[in-house]
């Protein structure tokens, strides 16, 4: 017997590594090429990074270094990830639960850029929701809840 489970809500707003989306193996393979480039033990690394943009992720990882160099290489770890879809499937339920949400508010809430949202859902098979909250959309980096309170607002609900 399958247990069902019944969510209310007035609007839903997701993310997408790790929830819709499996990515680890790429995000493995391009922060631990990262670490080694900068002689840091890739392991720490990958403490840090899930869920952050890229150049907050650095900031952490290396204070002292100017936040220009940190923005440049993110640009390049973009475009390193957006390139490298080897591995990335759909979270096991995840088409389901999309196409479930047919008429109910909801939005994509993600630390990735448009590029590599887009190409991250497009190699999981998995569809875009029309409202979509990108690293492009906000100043502040997760966990910092900007991306969120912009995903509530777009929809139109109070968070």
């Amino acid at each position: 017997m399958t247990a069902t489970t019944v969510l209310t809500a007035r609007a839903l707003l997701l993310d997408m590594d790790g929830t819709l989306v499996n990515s680890d193996a790429v995000v493995e393979r391009c922060w631990r090429r990262w670490a080694e480039r900068h002689g840091l033990d890739g392991g720490e690394v990958m403490k840090v990074v899930h869920g952050r943009q890229g150049y907050a992720s650095m900031a952490v990882l290396l204070p002292n270094r100017p936040m220009e160099q940190n923005y440049a290489d993110n640009a390049r770890m973009l475009a390193e990830e957006t390139a490298d879809m080897d591995g990335v499937v759909a979270i096991p339920g995840a088409a389901e639960f999309l196409a479930s949400l047919e008429g109910v508010p909801h939005a994509l809430v993600t630390s990735a850029d448009v590029g590599l949202s887009t190409a991250r859902m497009a190699a999981a098979g998995l569809g875009l929701p029309d409202v979509r909250v990108t690293a492009e959309s906000v100043g502040a980096s997760k966990p910092d809840p900007e991306g969120f309170l912009k995903g509530a607002a777009e929809l139109g609900v109070a968070p």
